[in-house]
């Protein structure tokens, strides 16, 4: 694991927190809920500087042709499915009388033709992942070279945070070893590869708990794409959202505006932590697959699939785990039951009763017993 302390006292930069949207709090809502954008009946853009920064979190650069000419490929693609499919009259408007770039806002107005450009732009959203997916897979490139790219960019995105001032005191990463992933697999109800969420993870801790808001909103801004959180993978045991809307004046004016309850994501599911974690354990923990552009990678695409990989785009998709949480209370999370000592040897446990299933209740494994060694710089806690 590799950790990044900050040495240096700069001010709490909070101005961007102070001018929120209601974009900013759907945004927030849904990165601590964990939620589905395909579930949204609208967007909250405002205006154009706000769907630029959208486009370019998600990897999209506004001023590059390229990238909107494939956002129009992708507005095409969406409505023919769409009218193929499910026998949708799409308005001429949304289809092709506008720029793709404008059905954002299209789709934050109200009216028939809101409704269609949501329509249109959750089918894109889901064509461009399916591509993105498929670009990763014909990349002959292996993992710890991807995860590279994203580290490099998750770096790079954190250092500028703590440049324009936010406190974050404590910043670290890696990657879950090989035996790490057998043994949460084992553990785990689901014992599908697929599931595991935290091969890559990133955890940031601020200097008090005020300052988890801004962090998390300029986190939001400049690296992670709300519509690319995993849904039903956040966890939120610091920031109860109705308190936290509540305290902070530029979410409060749009808590009405909400699209769904403030205290429950939504599917209607309450939280829970990880089953393994002590009771008291908290942590603000999230998915996303995170965009990572890779246009100068992509001369490495074997000829014979050169052709198919042109229509893909220049983005793929790394499923990140992100943990977030005030330096008191990790202080707490090192302490007691809620150790990871402790989690690991609760972990062991539930690994060697599925392991030993198939023994009679008076039987012991012939195998030798062993207590857990933890690596102190690992943190599985999800």
């Amino acid at each position: 694991m590799a950790i990044d302390r900050l040495t240096s006292s700069p001010p709490s930069n909070l101005v961007r927190l102070g001018d929120a949207t209601l974009s900013d709090l759907e945004a927030m809502r849904l990165l601590l809920q964990g939620g589905s954008v395909i579930d949204w009946h609208r967007l909250a853009f405002s205006d154009s500087t706000e769907v630029d920064r959208f486009l370019r979190v998600n990897e999209f650069d506004p001023a590059r042709v390229a990238d909107m000419d494939r956002l129009e490929e992708l507005r095409e693609d969406a409505v023919e499915y769409l009218t193929r499919t499910f026998s949708y009259r799409i308005p001429e408007e949304v289809a092709i009388g506008m720029p793709a770039r404008e059905l954002f806002l299209l789709a934050s107005s109200k009216g028939r033709k809101q409704t269609y450009a949501c329509i249109v732009l959750k089918a894109m959203h889901v064509m461009n992942h399916l591509a993105g997916r498929e670009l990763l897979f014909k990349l002959p490139i292996a993992d710890d070279e991807v995860f590279g790219f994203v580290e490099g960019k998750v770096v790079k995105v954190v250092e500028e945070i703590r440049a324009a001032g936010y406190p974050i005191s404590e910043f670290a990463w890696s990657r879950k070893e090989r035996d790490s992933v057998v043994t949460k697999l084992l553990a785990k109800k689901s014992t599908i590869a697929a599931n595991v969420f935290d091969k890559l993870r990133f955890r940031l801790i601020t200097r008090s708990q005020e300052d988890l808001p801004a962090v998390l909103n300029e986190l939001l801004h400049r690296l992670v794409p709300f519509n690319y959180v995993i849904p039903g993978e956040s966890v939120n045991g610091i920031l109860p959202l109705r308190r936290l809307v509540e305290k902070t004046p530029a979410f409060a004016r749009y808590a009405d505006q909400l699209q769904h309850d403030l205290d429950k994501d939504a599917s209607g599911r309450t939280q829970l932590l990880n089953e393994f974690s002590g009771a008291s354990y908290r942590v603000i923990n999230f998915v996303a697959d995170l965009p990572v552009r890779i246009d100068e990678y992509l001369c490495r695409i074997p000829e014979p699939q050169v052709a198919g990989a042109a229509d893909l785009g220049h983005v793929i998709f790394v499923l990140t785990e992100f943990q977030v949480m005030d330096a008191e209370t990790a202080q707490r999370n090192e302490q007691g039951e809620n150790s990871h000592q402790r989690y690991k040897e609760r972990q062991w446990e539930r690994v060697k009763a599925r392991l030993a299933g198939g023994l009679q209740s008076d039987q012991e494994p012939t195998g030798p017993t062993k207590t857990p060694v933890v690596d102190e710089d690992e943190d599985d806690e999800d």
